[in-house]
């Protein structure tokens, strides 16, 4: 039976639902407060400029909603990390090291080409969550290297 880990973030994932949430509302209230004239000039108002503004809000939103897309599975054979922007599928035999390290805002991937791959879905922010998630890799990426499997 093999093991696997699966991670999202959690402190992000719920302040990214209500900031957006919130971003939606305000955009709301604006639009509904444009209405009348623009100013001193001739210019009033119109429907079109309340939709346009709630559409900016929902844009505002969906960006936000970007920081809920970091991602990480892993398994004997592999892992498949998936950030804000961008994703890799990497074996355990291109990874040299599993590191979490001190102030870092998220677990690392150091590759034996000498490059680094953030694991944004593994966030210090998340404490025993993240340390859980680490450790989980940790054992995965050691028991690829001996040829073991871990349970």
């Amino acid at each position: 039976m093999s093991s696997t880990v699966l991670a999202r973030p959690r402190r992000a994932r719920v302040i990214a639902y209500v900031l957006a949430a919130v971003v939606v509302v305000v955009f709301t209230l604006i639009a509904m407060g444009l209405h009348g004239k623009t100013g001193d000039g001739p210019g009033y108002f119109q429907r079109g400029d309340q939709a346009a503004m709630i559409g900016l809000g929902i844009c505002a939103a969906l960006g936000i909603l970007m920081m809920t897309r970091p991602k990480v599975e892993a398994d004997e054979t592999g892992v498949r990390v998936r950030n804000i922007i961008g994703s890799y599928d990497l074996p355990w035999d291109a990874v040299r090291a599993v590191t979490f390290g001190r102030g870092t805002p998220w677990l690392t991937l150091d590759l034996h080409d000498d490059e680094r791959v953030a694991v944004m879905a593994v966030q210090m922010a998340d404490k025993d969550y993240a340390v859980k998630a680490a450790r989980g890799l940790r054992a995965l990426h050691t028991a690829s290297l001996s040829g073991s499997v871990v349970e």
